[in-house]
């Protein structure tokens, strides 16, 4: 027995599946994001994973031989830094198109957005839904 909602119904669940293999490629696109950075000199180049984890370290000419212990620990911490800066924002140049307006993406990844920024007053939903929950009766 079908019902004046069927066809609502099943528009509904295919957006939702559809929303789910979009969800799922930019989970996909946002674990391949990395950050590089080289150091002065090219002391020293350093590459992080999507979460700012340290994938690779080289050294690729001996200009941290000449350093002090203290110079290339200040210089390890520095060259990391930048380089999970460059990893937040290629995070965020794959995230913007996928939140909604007005969501800085760069301020969501390093936690200096506000609940105020993330949550609308009134929940998203399709018009049919809208339209029932306001009204009582479908469009």
């Amino acid at each position: 027995m079908s019902t004046p909602y069927d066809d609502q119904i099943e528009e509904l669940r295919t957006g939702y599946q559809a929303h789910l293999a979009q969800i799922g490629e930019l989970q996909n696109r946002m674990r391949e994001v990395t950050g590089t950075a080289t150091a002065k000199a090219q002391a020293m180049k350093v590459t992080v994973g999507p979460q700012g984890e340290l994938l690779s370290v080289e050294f690729p000419t001996g200009a941290y031989r000449g350093m002090a212990p203290k110079e290339l620990a200040d210089l390890i911490v520095k060259t990391v830094q930048e380089a999970r800066g460059k990893a937040t924002e290629a995070l965020a140049e794959v995230m913007t198109p996928h939140l909604p307006k007005g969501i800085d993406a760069g301020r969501l990844l390093r936690g200096a957005a506000g609940v105020e920024e993330l949550m609308s007053s009134e929940p998203g939903m399709p018009d049919a839904v809208r339209e029932y929950v306001d009204r009582g009766r479908a469009v």
